[in-house]
């Protein structure tokens, strides 16, 4: 099969960890007979202080030509916080509906867990959020801006179409995996009275149309009290864009932190975008430090969303390789591994 694979480097390390991810992709299409045409792209914050655009307005149509894309990271010292986030990252997401934002929380053999006595038998679950509705919609405003009396509001946005769509692809992800075959959906609904209640209903009615899938229910803040104590309790997670948000980040941290977490953003009616959870951490950028492991996951997502199973395992197990090689060290910037050596690595093992 061949595909095509629009590429954003991104700031910081992202081009660094790219670079990594699409040299693990060549020596797998090599194996696959895949054909893999990448199309590189500077949107970022270099590309912003040049020409004061962040995603000119013919980009999203251009991205709709693709099959997937890929990204490095996003985030600049030179640019103030919220425009490359919004501009960029929220600009695909919302501009392309990728309205799934998926993330594997899973150990892997021989990858330290901050959790004491729990393994990779204990921790492999996802979680299902919501990408494109909540807090992230963007409405609200400030009244007697900068005055003692100053009001800001940030109203969270929740449709029954959003708040549907996001529950069926959890139930029938909870199918497909075929492992624990549970929905545990994870909202506020004990306070968030009108927009947790409608998530409430929704999943009592879309649930209705699964009974091969058992259905839980959490309080966030109970959850992310199991992901600590009892992380093997969970086998698909299904909640809001803002507690997703939250979770997810405690998720890396149970599998081995932010060097190995990666992320889909997922249309499953159109183009999804893949990247490594973490961010551009400038302080690493250009000394070939940074550990590509989650950049080279996102790409094994990708082939995986891609419908290229065998392909997607093969990186897999290459990366479970490599982990299990003891030539890693941590998974930090300072393990003494550098980023190319890593890469080179993987792409060995596959």
């Amino acid at each position: 099969m061949a595909y095509k694979i629009a590429v954003i480097p991104g700031d910081g390390i992202g081009p660094e960890v790219v670079r990594e991810g699409v040299k693990c992709l060549e020596a797998v299409q090599k194996k696959h007979s895949l054909s893999l045409e990448f199309a590189w792209y500077d949107f970022g914050g270099d590309r912003f202080l040049k020409t004061g655009e962040v995603l000119p307005h013919s980009a999203l149509e251009e991205l709709r030509k693709f099959d997937a894309i890929y990204l490095g990271a996003v985030g600049h010292p030179e640019v103030a916080a919220g425009i490359l986030e919004k501009g960029l990252l929220l600009g695909i997401r919302f501009g392309l509906d990728q309205y799934i934002n998926l993330r594997p929380v899973k150990l892997y053999p021989g990858v330290w867990t901050p959790l004491k006595d729990k393994g990779p038998e204990h921790i492999d679950f996802i979680v299902v959020r919501e990408n494109t509705e909540d807090l992230y919609v963007g409405t609200g405003g400030f009244a007697h801006y900068g005055t003692p009396e100053e009001v800001a509001t940030q109203v969270a946005i929740y449709t029954r179409k959003g708040t549907e769509r996001v529950m069926r692809y959890a139930f029938e992800l909870a199918r497909a995996r075929n492992k624990d075959r549970k929905v545990t959906m994870v909202d506020k609904s004990n306070v968030l009275t009108f927009g947790h209640d409608l998530w409430v209903r929704t999943f009592a009615e879309v649930g209705k149309e699964y009974p091969d899938i058992k259905q839980d229910h959490a309080y966030v803040d109970a959850c992310c009290m199991w992901m600590v104590k009892n992380p093997e309790w969970f086998d698909v997670i299904v909640t809001t864009n803002m507690f997703g948000d939250i979770i997810t980040d405690l998720g890396a941290m149970i599998q081995g932190g932010m060097g190995i977490a990666a992320s889909g953003n997922i249309n499953p009616e159109g183009v999804s975008m893949f990247e490594p959870i973490h961010g551009s951490a400038p302080k690493y950028a250009g000394k070939n430090k940074a550990n590509p492991l989650a950049a080279i996951s996102a790409a094994q997502m990708m082939l995986g969303h891609l419908g290229e199973k065998a392909a997607s395992d093969s990186l897999e197990q290459a990366i479970m390789k490599a982990l299990a090689s003891g030539k890693l060290g941590d998974l930090s910037a300072s393990s003494g591994v550098s980023t190319s050596e890593v890469g080179d690595l993987v792409a060995a093992l596959v």
